[in-house]
């Protein structure tokens, strides 16, 4: 029972709202865990692509949370962070932006990810 539970059980939190992205926000702000957004649309290859491994890093960095964004859902996101290209994937620390990655390059985005956790807390995956 246990694997069908890990098999059902995703760790990415899809944004629905605005209102729902300032929830997650301010919660992983006041609790001080990193965040690391997808900014995706379900039309674009590459971010449907990079899906899969978006749930692997969130497997491996327990203390990051995970958002995906579909761009045509939730524009107001989306616009506020003027993400002009998909997928784009948005590292925040302490509610503000620290770094940007525009494209799917997995290698790079896990490079960051794991300079972002380093600079939080020190924890090495």
């Amino acid at each position: 029972m246990e694997s069908q539970d890990q098999e059902n059980k995703t760790r990415v939190v899809k944004i629905q709202s605005k209102d729902s992205w300032e929830s997650y926000l301010s919660q992983a702000t006041n609790q001080g865990y990193p965040i690391v957004t997808h900014f995706t649309a379900s039309w674009c290859m590459p971010s449907v692509v990079m899906n899969s491994f978006f749930e692997e890093l969130a497997s491996t960095y327990q203390d990051v949370l995970f958002l995906t964004v579909d761009v045509d859902d939730v524009k107001e996101v989306a616009t506020k962070y003027e993400i002009k290209a998909m997928p784009t994937f948005l590292l925040m620390k302490d509610g503000a932006q620290v770094d940007k990655l525009i494209g799917a390059n997995p290698d790079e985005i896990k490079k960051r990810i794991e300079g972002l956790v380093q600079s939080c807390s020190g924890y090495v995956a």
